[in-house]
């Protein structure tokens, strides 16, 4: 970890324009979950719904596609990246401190969000609060991770990200089983479900083969961040 890295980091990520998209989606599951609950409609299935739909499977992707890719790969695009490099700063602390610095925007903007909603709809009934913040986290964990990679690997880290949480993981996961036992989502509701009784919250995948996977995205992306960055000529912004 680099202080300096993490500090400007977090600086860049906070700014107006991106604080409001950090901001955007959590507030709107809470002011989902709220409604809810004061129209008296929030029963376990629905909860369960809300968490899954909009949480887990919406909320969750997009801020980590936000955080991923917005960590690093803006300083790649303009270039600013190259000062950076030039210091005698290791290429995994670089992309440690960037992972990093993404989890915890992901934890306080997708899991902390996640967990109040949680207590909004459920309580502490069956646990399913609890169990949505912590299958959420490990999803965080390994999407945050996929997505620092792909913006070290590719300019149009946003455009990939983006075809894989909406068409993979939603459209083509909602009709193809291998599409669906394929995801991230999946495997973080694996977690989920391991964590709650309630009937209403189910998984495609058995809970180690989902650790196994979530743990090798999040390897395999700090590997590969690593990799492309030390490969990453100093001399220019391309």
């Amino acid at each position: 970890m680099n202080a300096t890295i993490a500090a400007i980091t977090f600086r860049a990520m906070l700014g107006r324009r991106r604080a409001l998209l950090l901001l955007a989606l959590p507030f709107l599951l809470l002011a989902l979950a709220i409604g809810l609950r004061a129209a008296g409609v929030a029963d376990l299935d629905v909860s369960v719904g809300v968490l899954r739909r909009f949480g887990l499977a919406t909320l969750l992707p997009l801020l980590a596609l936000i955080a991923g890719t917005g960590v690093i790969g803006p300083e790649i695009d303009d270039g600013q990246i190259m000062y950076v490099l030039t210091k005698p700063i290791p290429r995994r602390v670089i992309v440690l401190t960037k992972l990093a610095v993404a989890i915890v925007l992901v934890t306080a903007f997708g899991v902390v969000p996640t967990l109040l909603a949680g207590l909004v709809l459920t309580g502490t009934t069956a646990q399913v609060a609890a169990a949505f913040t912590v299958g959420v986290l490990a999803g965080g964990v390994a999407y945050t991770s996929l997505f620092v990679a792909l913006a070290v690997l590719s300019r149009n880290a946003v455009t990939i990200g983006l075809l894989y949480a909406l068409v993979w993981e939603a459209l083509l996961g909602s009709v193809a089983p291998g599409a669906r036992s394929a995801s991230v989502q999946q495997w973080a509701m694996s977690v989920t479900d391991a964590l709650t009784g309630a009937s209403a919250v189910t998984s495609t995948v058995r809970l180690p083969v989902a650790l196994a996977l979530l743990a090798a995205v999040a390897v395999a992306g700090c590997v590969l961040a690593v990799g492309r960055l030390r490969t990453l000529p100093v001399a220019g912004a391309e």
